[in-house]
C-alpha cells in the first residue's frame, strides 16, 4: 500500500491580515453594495428591460459573476505581490 509523504511546511502567512482586509473590501465595497441598494431602495428597477429582452436583474447577476472572476484574478495578483514583498523583508535581503 503506497502512501504519500508528509505535507509541505507552509510556514507563517505574513500577509494574512492584508488578504483578509482586501477580500472584505473587494466583496462589500465594489459593485455588490450597489446591487443591495437597488434591491432595497427600488426593487421594481430590477425588472427594467435593458437589452435583448433581459431585465436588469439578469444582466446585473451575470455582471456580478464576471466581476467575481476578474476580482479573483486581481486579488490573487495583489496578494502574491504582498506575500513576495513581506517574505523578502522578512529574509533580510
Amino acid at each position: 500500500m503506497a502512501g504519500h509523504g508528509p505535507s509541505a511546511d507552509w510556514g507563517v502567512d505574513k500577509a494574512s491580515d492584508y488578504k483578509a482586509k482586501l477580500g472584505i473590501y473587494m466583496f462589500f465595497v465594489i459593485i455588490y453594495a450597489g446591487f443591495i441598494v437597488i434591491n432595497v431602495a427600488s426593487p421594481k428597477l430590477m425588472g427594467l428591460i435593458l437589452f435583448s429582452g433581459l431585465n436588469m436583474a439578469v444582466v446585473y447577476g451575470f455582471g456580478l459573476i464576471l466581476l467575481a472572476i476578474v476580482m479573483g484574478i486581481v486579488y490573487n495578483h495583489l496578494c502574491t505581490k504582498k506575500e513576495d514583498e513581506l517574505n523578502i523583508q522578512g529574509d533580510g535581503k
